[in-house]
């Protein structure tokens, strides 16, 4: 399986060579380092753990200077689970760039969405709203009725206001539209979460045998 971590830049279009246009999100790659290999004998699940980015080497604990021993210091670590015969393909210190994904690939892509705060029902979770005429006043936007007489309480569950955003999201089914190898740069289609900046992880997708 491929995979690679990257940068969340901004959206534009992408016209294909047959005239199409399609939007799609520029992601700004960042070369990683293999830092670490798990093994389902040793370690009861096989992964590969990637370290990117750049970092000074004070900034660093023992720790984490111990984990990187002969490794140029990095900035975070990620964890991608891989099947036991995938992982033996890869060694510790091998170097993983853009070049790994080619043009026409299915990925799916993770990251954290936008926060947005407190937010009402009719955002959070789509309510239409009271009606706007037959003596309704204030209660445009709110959401009704949270429960019944009996039994006597909120049932578990209930979509109500609260924070919104935040989370971990993973958008399936895009596709890589073009690989730039020079700036480490892949436009892949459609929308992936997060804001400018926002650190996603890239894989490739999975493919069901049914």
């Amino acid at each position: 399986m491929k995979f690679i971590v990257g940068v969340k830049q901004n959206m534009t279009q992408f016209f294909a060579e047959d005239g199409r246009a399609f939007a799609c999100t520029v992601l700004k790659v960042t070369p990683s380092t293999v830092t670490q290999v798990k093994e389902m004998s040793r370690d009861k699940y096989s992964a590969v753990q990637i370290g990117y980015g750049e970092q000074k080497k004070e900034r660093l604990t023992k720790a984490e200077l111990g984990h990187l021993k002969e490794i140029t210091p990095v900035k975070g670590l990620k964890e991608f689970r891989i099947s036991e015969e995938e992982a033996k393909s890869y060694a510790r210190g091998a170097k993983i760039d853009t070049s790994v994904f080619n043009v026409g690939d299915t990925v799916e892509v993770s990251a954290i969405s936008k926060g947005k705060g407190f937010q009402g029902v009719v955002k959070r979770h789509g309510f239409h709203g009271g009606p706007r005429s037959h003596g309704q006043k204030h209660s445009e936007r709110e959401a009704g009725s949270i429960g019944a007489t009996w039994p006597q309480r909120v049932i578990k569950n209930k979509r109500m206001p609260g924070r919104m955003g935040g989370d971990r999201i993973t958008v399936k089914n895009l596709k890589v539209l073009a690989v730039n190898l020079e700036e480490n740069l892949l436009l892949v289609s459609g929308a992936v979460p997060g804001r400018r900046g926002t650190l996603v992880e890239i894989r490739q997708a999975q493919i069901n045998a049914d």
